[in-house]
């Protein structure tokens, strides 16, 4: 029995051995990239993808490699010089500019973070020229696309030169982006450009045209910012209800050559800037007396360094230099009170015959050698004088800020108590009643002394300095009225 397991034993062992020795040495290998389970079968052939049962795993897709794209330039740069320092973007799009000749952010002038932004046109549009940082420091840089360079300068006097010069002709557009506003002295913010005279769109208006331009800018708050090209283009012009303007140019151009300021309005800092740029202190039909006016209050400021006490010098200046006509004028009122009641005789004789009162009217003016025109020469003088010195008070930034006396500490904007108007309107009643009526209606004469009050209205929000103008100027003319109605009482005694 024991002989019997023993050999049934070394059968089994000797089964197993040549088991495994046919599997190890005879057997076929499989492939180590065929696997076979009860779940999955994949072939592999060397043209084609595998090929899954419907009960195998989902491949995912390979996704298409997409083509790399440039990635958008950005970058900030500042040029630093004596008097100025510019910063700008990859579009050269001024982003700041600090200046020895500025006296507010340019933003609170521009309206907006980045004002303006040059364009070339491509085959769809205008879009922005884009260029590389400078790493050599050498002030010049060139575009993505190498069709254009730009070389920049900053001068002694705060202006910025450009220079950029095209591969092929291109055309160009200035996009202003802005903001409407108005201050309470009644400044407003304008897209502004020269040509040939100065044109000035407030900014939010919609207007359209077209100009050769030399210089175009932003105006507010009494400083420019502006664009001036060495050689004028012919632009067409845009503005927008929503705050933009744009400046296409007509013509294709191989260079954009010039310089961007920043500064206050000074207008003997803009004549040496050249180029006009002067006339963007807007005196307009009044600049022959305005400019004049300037300089003489320049003048007395030298000396006397307070434009309160300037004003009140050359308001006295010019009254004395009209004083041969106020005298005349006053004497042509008094001598019109005399004859009334003479003309007031022909009214009541005449009066159902409008012409025959004329003819009698103008023979009696002859007869008796009375000029009507006389009592109004002296006004009508005084009339221009009076816009030409609201001009200069309302865009000369050397008042600015410039105080007087007490209270009055900037005779560019409104007395912010009002007295000065008050002081106006009670001079100007004091000289009503002073001066000479040349009609005895009574109606008439009612309504004049209403027009004091109603003077004070419109003059209560402008200038200090103006009112103050005014003022001085009535003060003085009573005084002179006082002095010549003694002077005929002694002649007459």
């Amino acid at each position: 029995m024991f002989e019997d397991q023993k050999r049934v034993l070394l059968a089994v062992v000797l089964t197993g051995v040549v088991i495994f020795s046919w599997q190890f040495f005879f057997a076929p290998k499989v492939p180590e990239n065929k696997l076979v389970t009860s779940q999955q079968v994949v072939t592999t052939t060397p043209t084609s993808t595998s090929t899954l049962s419907a009960s195998a795993m989902p491949v995912e897709p390979v996704n298409p490699v997409k083509p790399v794209e440039p990635e958008k330039v950005n970058f900030t740069n500042e040029i630093t010089g004596k008097v100025a320092s510019f910063k700008f973007n990859q579009n050269f799009s001024i982003l700041d500019i600090k200046s020895n000749f500025s006296g507010l952010p340019i933003k609170d002038v521009a309206g907006t973070e980045i004002p303006i932004v040059l364009e070339k046109k491509t085959a769809t549009g205008y879009i922005a020229i884009e260029f590389l940082p400078n790493e050599t420091g050498s002030g010049v840089y060139h575009s993505v696309n190498d069709d254009a360079t730009l070389s920049l300068r900053l001068d002694d006097s705060g202006r910025l030169n450009y220079t950029i010069n095209f591969t092929q002709p291109t055309q160009v557009r200035f996009a202003f982006t802005s903001a409407k506003q108005s201050l309470e002295n009644r400044q407003v913010r304008n897209f502004t450009f020269y040509s040939k005279e100065l044109n000035t769109i407030e900014v939010g208006d919609d207007e359209d045209g077209e100009a050769t331009v030399s210089w175009l800018g932003i105006d507010f708050n009494y400083h420019l910012l502006a664009y001036v090209l060495k050689k004028p283009q012919l632009f067409q012009y845009k503005t927008t209800e929503d705050s933009k303007m744009y400046m296409t140019s007509v013509n294709s151009v191989d260079t954009l050559e010039g310089f961007v300021v920043y500064t206050k309005k000074e207008y003997d800092h803009l004549i040496a800037l050249g180029d006009n740029l002067h006339l963007s202190v807007d005196f307009g039909i009044w600049s022959i007396l305005a400019v004049p006016i300037l300089r003489v209050l320049q003048f007395f400021y030298k000396f006397l360094p307070n434009y309160g006490v300037s004003i009140i010098l050359i308001t006295l200046l010019l009254r004395l230099l009209t004083f041969p006509l106020q005298y005349k004028s006053i004497k042509s009122m008094n001598r019109m009170k005399e004859i009334q009641p003479e003309l007031n005789k022909l009214k009541e004789k005449y009066k159902e015959d409008p012409q025959r009162l004329q003819k009698e009217t103008m023979a009696f003016f002859k007869q008796t050698g009375y000029n009507p025109m006389s009592g109004c020469l002296p006004i009508l003088l005084q009339i221009p004088i009076f816009f030409a010195f609201y001009r200069v008070l309302y865009n000369a930034v050397e008042l600015v800020g410039a105080p007087f006396a007490l209270w009055i500490a900037d005779l560019s904007i409104k007395d912010p108590y009002y007295v000065l108007p008050v002081l106006m309107g009670a001079s100007f009643f004091l000289q009503q009643k002073l001066t000479p009526s040349p009609t005895a209606d009574q109606t008439q004469q009612k309504v004049m002394m209403f027009m004091p009050l109603l003077f004070v209205f419109i003059m209560k929000d402008l200038p200090a300095g103006l009112n103050l103008y005014i003022f001085v100027s009535t003060i003085a003319g009573v005084l002179q009225q006082v002095f010549m109605a003694r002077k005929n009482k002694k002649v007459t005694a």
